[in-house]
């Protein structure tokens, strides 16, 4: 039994979420990459004990949050990493747009595969580079879908000008954790080819069921040697508006590179970014493990629904993130998916479209959320189905 109450509802709107507040009051929002539960315990508690403090100057260093990282990586990954090859960020975002401004010269060209994050596709055109795109491998099975890397496509996407390949892993929206094979064999073709890896891991905790995570970086040295990883405590413990996050970057050239392209742009993480991140990672793991089992039954949940209840839907079993992606495809809409849902269901999910190519007529669902909103939820998509169907 959870010490945890992932099951309270807590009213967001008048808070100034930007989730629960895009739409109207009528509105259910299943979008954006937020969490509607209240972060742990011990995150509260050290938030309160440093704004009780009434001094928010500028942040030092945070050394010990460095070195809780690095023992974090040693326990979970068997991944050394040491406290100098951290650079800390105020967002992946942010992160994401520097490494494309770091890597190369204007025009060159910035890797990814679709369906992809959307900073991905918009990141490289706000650094004056192309942005090129690989689909992944769709198949599917009844009504589940699975994802894989085609690996031809992929290495015929490479050329001259690729400079860097942004990777999702776990990867945002189809929920696919890669494996060891998979990481080493798109290594060793980007190594080849002389692409840095940008791997984004934000999602590395959020892993359902039996699924395990391997950092790309922690399976060699050659291949730590050409990637950066970024990850963050915002996904896994509810903290996206404190704003910090990590590119772990061993190679010293590469951490040269990155730091230049940030300097005088991106600004320092604040003083409660960094109390909230250590606290996470000092003292989270228990609400972690509670909020994994919850994060399960509820993929379960939308799964076993969609399937059995929602043809002609189809979606994915994601192995990790809270986010599940629904092919609407089948239903002879004359609309998007994601405009039908929002008028006739009024559930707000993220419109496929802005995924990129292979996002079309595909919506994305959070359901990192109380089980009564994620099945009040579903049951709106059904109600609306079921009129679609039978006008």
């Amino acid at each position: 039994m959870s010490n945890f109450n992932f099951d309270q509802i807590i009213p967001r709107r008048g808070t100034g979420s930007i989730k629960w507040e895009q739409y109207p009051a009528d509105v259910l929002p299943m979008w954006v990459a937020d969490m509607d539960f209240a972060s742990p315990p011990a995150v509260v508690a050290a938030l309160q004990e440093r704004a009780a403090h009434a001094i928010f100057g500028y942040p030092s260093h945070p050394h010990r949050l460095a070195e809780v990282i690095c023992e974090r990586m040693a326990r979970l990954y068997q991944w050394d990493v040491q406290p100098e090859q951290i650079l800390f960020l105020p967002g992946l975002v942010s992160a994401i747009n520097v490494l494309c401004r770091a890597f190369g010269e204007v025009g060159d060209s910035v890797l990814t595969l679709t369906p992809a994050y959307p900073p991905f596709l918009s990141a490289p055109r706000n650094q004056q580079r192309q942005i090129d795109t690989c689909p992944l491998a769709l198949t599917v099975s009844g009504s589940t879908l699975t994802y894989a890397i085609d690996f031809d496509a992929f290495t015929d996407a490479i050329h001259q000008r690729t400079r860097l390949l942004l990777l999702s892993h776990p990867h945002n929206p189809v929920g696919l954790e890669y494996d060891p094979p998979t990481l080493r064999r798109l290594a060793e073709i980007c190594i080849e080819r002389n692409v840095i890896i940008c791997s984004d891991e934000i999602h590395c905790d959020l892993l359902l069921g039996d699924t395990q995570h391997i950092p790309l970086a922690a399976l060699d040295s050659t291949i730590a040697a050409h990637t950066i990883t970024l990850m963050a405590p915002s996904k896994t413990f509810n903290l996206p508006g404190l704003g910090c996050s990590m590119a772990i970057i061993p190679n010293p050239e590469l951490r040269r590179q990155v730091s230049r392209a940030a300097a005088g742009i991106v600004p320092h993480v604040n003083v409660f970014g960094f109390a909230g991140a250590l606290a996470a990672y000092e003292h989270g793991d228990e609400w972690l493990t509670a909020l994994l089992r919850y994060l399960t039954a509820n993929r379960d949940r939308y799964v076993t629904r969609i399937t059995t209840e929602m043809a002609p839907l189809r979606c994915t079993v994601p192995q990790a993130t809270y986010l599940g992606w629904i092919d609407c495809r089948d239903l002879p809409l004359a609309t998007s998916p994601y405009r039908f849902f929002l008028d006739e269901a009024r559930v707000a999910f993220s419109d496929g479209a802005m995924f990129g190519p292979g996002g079309e007529g595909f919506i994305r669902i959070n359901f990192g959320c109380p089980r009564s909103q994620l099945d009040e939820a579903l049951n709106r998509v059904h109600s609306a189905l079921q009129r679609f169907m039978n006008s």
